[in-house]
């Protein structure tokens, strides 16, 4: 295509009129993959920088909350790639074994079939056409919001090498003895009927009841009273604990107490785990349906009897409850209860219910045979790293807490998940003999000689092998030319919200199975909330589609708005106007360079000589350029993208578009050649530089520019990031364009009070401070003439003061407007009063700071240094106010 030469030397000024973000897109998106800028491994000389992208779930399309994670690493990864590094951002998704099962069987629902109806290769066949799909609406996001990915190297949590990984793992650890299967309480989501793991499992508060039940005791007039908030649990009863040291119930430690309803005998044990201290002091024990119960069960020996099937409904272990609902049984044994009088009596309580983070039904604590990773080891291997030199860098340091806290405090994993979708746990058992063999391979046949083989039908937690996505991605358990130049990787970007889930566990089997932390930064962001601070959902209606935000505005408004809208850590409030602000800045960098492409005629980039003489505007843009380089390379390094935002748009904005370009005029319309080459030289080079900082965060818009620029290269993607060069340092400069831009602020806002437009031309009266202000003032006396539209402009060590004019004071001089006829005495009085009262607060604020001992004494010297500064600075201002109002008021 026209527009996409590989290198160009010469600006182009065929820049449209208006920035079409809709054609940028398209155009350039297509070009880098094309060029194939965004694969690493080109520049084997290079030192690597390496971001796995957290895998999306295959479950539906790209959030919000998607565009905010993706875009800090897009950020990150093309600014390391300017900087010459061996960038890798990998892409990838993940299967999402309930999520995404759970949405194909309401879609075969709706169609009147079950995943049973198909069987389990017809109903995965079902499910695999659903991840083409929506891996396919993945990429097109992607594609639409800019993301630099090495497509080359896109992994799936299913493919055939993640598979290899899994496996590997799983074995590994079961021939460790850090597998296990066994019955255990584990949660169970009666309406996936699958195990969820405790960080699966949201609580949520409750309005519910506790109900008081009477317990008899067999062949006796006492009872016991218990307490439960799940009445249809007593069906399953094995014993009611007391505390052993309880003088009320010590009498009747050992003997039976008779279930009712039921009227099975079970046990008045003694345990430590009751508190006797409250309520009633006896705790009603039901082994498979509550963890707590579980543990006394194994202590005391007691039968572990389970009264639910997989669907939460009664099994023939509830006697004529079989069949009913939970719910339903909860009802109809209350109800049942109350008729024999042994319901004590109902409370109102509320309390936290577990619910499943997928389906939203309510949990149920269910005794079931699992698969587990025995923990303890394996979270004590993390706990030491973190305490070490090769410890994880998490970015806020407040979210290292978290992390430990977890897995200080972690209990075993259930990892076995009652799916087809998914990794199937790779262990088979012989009917014939009983055997079970856990294997790297698909095995056929038993080591009793046996065919009669099943493999296990569960799957692994779909988090099993997420965990292994920084280095199963690069090739291991192969030891791949990826997984020697790539890892560990650089840097992971994540939510706060999955430390538990994720970043944990790919922290210790990373240590495990590689022997090195996988990672050496964590970036934690926040949430994208609602503009009210809600939380986004379906169910609110409050979600933003990322592609509808980028039809509206562009993708780098959208880009610029996410990344620089908050701080690390902190949720992010979507506010339209604020991606209608980040398109305004994106048109006025558009209308920027526009006028100078516009003004650049032929210029080639070979004509750039910034080694002549410059002047006072030049030689501060570049200065403020170089201090904007030097702010923004820290800033992103150290992932501040909400203030690497503010230094560039106030360095483009103010600096560049409000200041430099209007002060490139003079010389640009004036008849001086060299010093229109030299301008010319400053703008060319300055926009360039200023395209390649904002182009991590607007890449479209920076690359069309760009493109437009004199340079040399194929693309803005590789090019060179800016570097801080010693030769721009003018602080000189600085002092006086900062005199120069005071000067005409301060008469531009004198003309506005008094309403004398800038078209309207007026004498100026410029009193300096001193010989050097003198020498400055007229070295650019043009400047002031220009911008301020004067008729007469007089700069005089001697100026005479006007009886009648306004007053202006500037650091460094003096300012009357003469404008007789056009102010009102009592006006310029009011305004100078205002002034005076101002500067009298400012000079009183910084002596109580000076006066200050605690201050004096913890502030570095420079800092007090400035404080002084300014002090003298308001004192002197204040005077020459104070002085005018009294020849105004004389």
């Amino acid at each position: 295509m026209e527009e996409t030469k590989t290198t160009q030397t010469q600006a182009t000024t065929s820049m449209p009129t208006t920035y079409d973000p809709k054609e940028a897109e398209r155009k350039w998106y297509d070009y880098w993959l094309k060029g194939e800028f965004f694969k690493a491994g080109q520049r084997q000389d290079a030192e690597t920088y390496t971001i796995v992208i957290p895998p999306p779930n295959v479950t539906g399309m790209l959030h919000i909350g998607h565009a905010l994670d993706c875009t800090l690493q897009d950020i990150v990864i093309r600014t390391k790639r300017m900087q010459g590094y061996d960038a890798l951002w990998l892409p990838g998704s993940d299967h999402a074994g309930i999520a995404t099962q759970t949405r194909v069987e309401q879609k075969l629902r709706e169609e009147g079939v079950t995943r049973y109806d198909l069987g389990r290769e017809k109903f995965l066949e079902k499910v695999w056409e659903w991840k083409e799909h929506y891996a396919e609406s993945i990429h097109q996001q992607w594609a639409k919001m800019g993301f630099s990915l090495d497509y080359s190297r896109e992994r799936f949590t299913l493919d055939e090498g993640l598979s290899k990984a899994v496996r590997h793992v799983f074995v590994t650890l079961y021939e460790k003895g850090l597998i296990y299967r066994g019955n255990y309480i584990i949660n169970w989501d009666p309406a996936a009927r699958t195990a969820l793991s405790d960080i699966e499992v949201e609580y949520k508060e409750v309005q519910g009841h506790l109900y008081h039940l009477r317990y008899p005791v067999k062949d006796s007039s006492e009872s016991i009273v218990v307490a439960t908030t799940r009445p249809e649990t007593m069906l399953g009863d094995t014993a009611v604990a007391v505390h052993p040291e309880d003088e009320r119930y010590k009498h009747l430690i050992g003997k039976m107490l008779v279930l009712p309803i039921i009227g099975r005998e079970i046990p008045i044990v003694a345990d430590e785990y009751v508190e006797k201290d409250f309520g009633s002091g006896a705790v009603k024990i039901t082994p498979a349906h509550d963890p707590n119960d579980f543990e006394v069960g194994r202590r005391h020996d007691l039968p572990q009897v389970l009264v639910m099937d997989e669907m939460g409904k009664m099994n023939e272990n509830a006697g004529k409850y079989n069949g009913m609902d939970r719910f339903d049984c909860r009802k109809q044994i209350v109800a049942d209860m109350k008729e024999l009088g042994v319901l004590v009596k109902i409370e109102d309580h509320v309390h936290q219910v577990g619910h499943s983070e997928r389906s939203g039904a309510v949990v149920e604590p269910y005794l079931s045979t699992q698969w587990f990773v025995k923990m303890k080891p394996l979270a004590d291997q993390a706990i030491a790293a973190q305490k070490s030199e090769g410890r994880a860098n998490f970015i806020p340091d407040r979210f290292e807490k978290t992390y430990l806290h977890w897995i200080e405090n972690i209990r075993d994993w259930c990892i076995s998940r009652q799916l087809w979708w998914g990794h199937r746990i790779p262990a088979w058992y012989c009917d014939d003999c009983n055997a079970m063999h856990v294997s790297m391979t698909d095995l056929s046949t038993c080591s009793c000689g046996s065919t009669n083989l099943r493999q296990d039908n569960d799957v692994l937690d779909t988090w099993f092998s997420s965990a292994l996505w920084p280095f199963s991605t690069l090739g291991w358990p192969e030891e791949t030319e990826d997984m020697k130049r790539f890892y560990p990787t650089s840097l992971l970007v994540t939510g706060y919200d999955i430390i538990p889930f994720w970043v944990s566990r790919m922290i210790f089997t990373g240590l495990e199975f590689t022997g090195q932390m996988p990672f050496k930064d964590v970036l934690i962001h926040g949430l994208v909330r609602a503009a009210d601070g809600q939380k986004m959902s379906k169910s609110l209606g409050n979600g933003v589609d990322p592609l509808e935000v980028i039809e509206k505005y562009g993708a780098d408004a959208m880009r610029f708005m996410l990344s620089t809208g908050s701080t690390p850590g902190q949720d992010l409030r979507f506010r339209w106007e604020k991606v209608e602000q980040a398109r305004n800045f994106a048109n006025k960098i558009w209308n920027a360079s526009r006028f100078v492409l516009m003004n650049l005629g032929d210029f080639q980039a070979k004509d750039i000589d910034l080694s002549g003489p410059l002047g006072t505007a030049d030689r501060w843009i570049l200065h403020r350029l170089n201090e904007t380089v030097r702010e923004v390379t820290r800033l992103i390094d150290s992932y501040e993208f909400g203030e690497t935002g503010r230094v560039l748009y106030d360095f483009i904005w103010d600096d560049l578009c409000d200041w430099y370009i209007e002060f490139s005029k003079l010389s640009l319309y004036g008849t001086d050649e060299e010093a229109k080459k030299t301008t010319k030289s400053v703008l060319a080079y300055v926009l360039d530089r200023t395209q390649r900082l904002i182009h991590p965060f607007m890449p479209f818009i920076s690359e069309e520019i760009w493109q437009h620029l004199p340079h040399e290269g194929d693309t803005i993607t590789l090019a060179e990031w800016p570097k801080y060069e010693a030769r721009f340092e003018a602080a000189d400069a600085v002092g006086e364009m900062g005199m120069l831009m005071d000067i005409i602020r301060t008469v531009r806002n004198i003309r506005a009070e008094v309403n004398v437009p800038m078209s309207k031309k007026i004498e100026l009266l410029v009193k300096p401070a001193g010989d050097d202000a003198h020498a400055i003032l007229k070295r650019n006396e043009e400047y002031v003439q220009r911008f301020c539209n004067t008729a007469l402009l007089e700069i005089s060590l001697s100026v005479a003061t006007p009886d009648k004019a306004m007053t202006g004071i500037v650091t460094g001089a003096d300012l009357y407007l003469p404008l007789a006829g056009l102010i009102d005495i009592s006006q310029e009085v009011a305004r100078l009063e205002k002034e005076l009262q101002t500067l009298h607060g400012e000079v009183e604020r910084i002596e109580k700071k000076l006066g200050n001992e605690g201050f004096i004494a913890k502030a570095p010297a420079k800092v007090i240094d400035e404080e002084k500064a300014k002090l003298a600075d308001y004192a002197d201002k204040r005077d020459k106010v104070n002085a005018r109002l009294a020849e105004l008021k004389g």
